[in-house]
């Protein structure tokens, strides 16, 4: 018995493709038929009708295709980009270009890849707007398959979260997890007897957060907390919401009780059911942090599309699909994107602020060998992502 998962060697292969791609290549190749084609990757509307979305699941588009007779351009990881340039044109994430039956049945897991990695970070970038400068954990890993945690924890992390709790998805970020403490120690130890043994256990870099809620008030358990752990970073309110209330108000309480108690340098870290929404209300009362898990790791896929737009050096786009080959420009002072024909030889100027635009798509895969400039920084990307 073993996991239910595709390994490497399995999405390199192409075992996780849909059965069409397969046959439609056996049919290619049993005929002899050859088409050079460019493919674009688009996506025709955003989710919940967000505004943006912050494209990623490059490295691992590269990683699929490296060695590959196919060259890959593409938006650098972690670009904020629309579903359309200001004339309503679908904006172009990535485009690969060669023989179509020697990429065609690996259209399924790219699609798969970027649409989830895409989610995730869009979902954190949105979350950790709405946070500003409260911190924002990863805490989702435990809603989805085990074998998804560094995909989940990598996309929250460069989407902007600024830690996360699993083992491997903090590996995989180059950091060290995040995290506070379960009601599980509270149980079986009780609060007081788990709090002392959490501060003298661990080494003295590790913030001192108390988890306040499994039996008592809030307001009574963070005095409590603050009183008994010296260095106390912060107080965890996972209260259910079956006994939550006015959360809000909850949170304020306790901020004003330990602020007249002299504990005005402890934090209030808030988790459980948490997005965007409600993280904004939650601040404004005092939370200083947020441990946020399903609305990021379970996020709203961003449903791109892969389509051939040119075949042979001509335009053949199915209806509903801009044809030919075409070129992403974006303007660095507003942000407005223009879509132009790849054979335009000027850059655009931005339409709403007259700024000459850039050119986004750039070349990260050629003839299967990775580009110098493609390199996986996670720490880049985040703060590209944020700015």
């Amino acid at each position: 018995m073993e996991f239910f998962i595709a390994k490497d060697n399995d999405i390199k292969k192409g075992l996780t493709t849909d059965v069409y791609f397969d046959r439609t290549v056996s049919i290619l190749r049993k005929n002899g038929i050859k088409r050079h084609v460019i493919a674009e990757f688009t996506v025709s509307s955003l989710p919940d009708n967000y505004n943006y979305a912050v494209f990623s699941g490059l490295f691992e588009v590269l990683h699929l295709l490296e060695g590959k007779n196919v060259n890959l351009y593409s938006l650098p990881e972690g670009t904020i980009f629309h579903s359309t340039d200001s004339r309503g044109i679908p904006i172009p994430v990535m485009y690969i270009e060669g023989l179509y039956d020697d990429f065609a049945v690996f259209e399924t897991p790219i699609l798969g890849i970027i649409c989830q990695s895409s989610g995730i970070a869009t979902k954190a970038a949105r979350v950790k707007y709405a946070a500003g400068d409260a911190i924002v954990l990863s805490f989702g890993i435990r809603r989805m398959h085990p074998a998804l945690a560094p995909l989940i924890d990598r996309n929250a992390y460069i989407g902007g979260c600024d830690g996360v709790s699993s083992l491997i998805g903090a590996e995989t970020i180059g950091k060290k997890p995040s995290g506070t403490m379960p009601h599980a120690l509270m149980i079986t130890m009780g609060e007081d007897n788990a709090w002392r043994a959490y501060d003298e256990a661990l080494p003295p870099d590790i913030p001192r957060i108390a988890l306040i809620d499994t039996y008592g008030d809030e307001k009574v358990k963070a005095i409590r907390a603050a009183r008994l752990i010296k260095h106390l970073k912060a107080v965890r309110l996972d209260t259910p919401s079956s006994r939550r209330g006015d959360f809000p108000r909850i949170v304020r309480e306790v901020r004003w009780e330990l602020d007249i108690r002299g504990f005005s340098h402890v934090g209030i870290i808030v988790s459980g059911g948490l997005d965007e929404q409600n993280i904004k209300e939650l601040k404004e009362a005092g939370a200083t942090g947020f441990g946020v898990g399903t609305s990021i790791s379970n996020a709203r896929t961003i449903d791109y599309a892969m389509d051939i737009v040119e075949m042979e050096a001509k335009p053949v786009a199915k209806k509903g699909k801009f044809g030919g080959k075409k070129q992403v420009y974006r303007c660095s002072k507003c942000g407005t994107y223009t879509v132009i024909p790849a054979s335009s030889t000027e850059p655009p100027i931005c339409p709403l602020c007259g700024t000459p635009q850039e050119l986004m798509l750039k070349p990260v895969l050629i003839g299967g060998k990775v580009t110098e400039k493609s390199e996986d920084n996670p720490d880049e990307i985040r703060e590209y992502v944020l700015k």
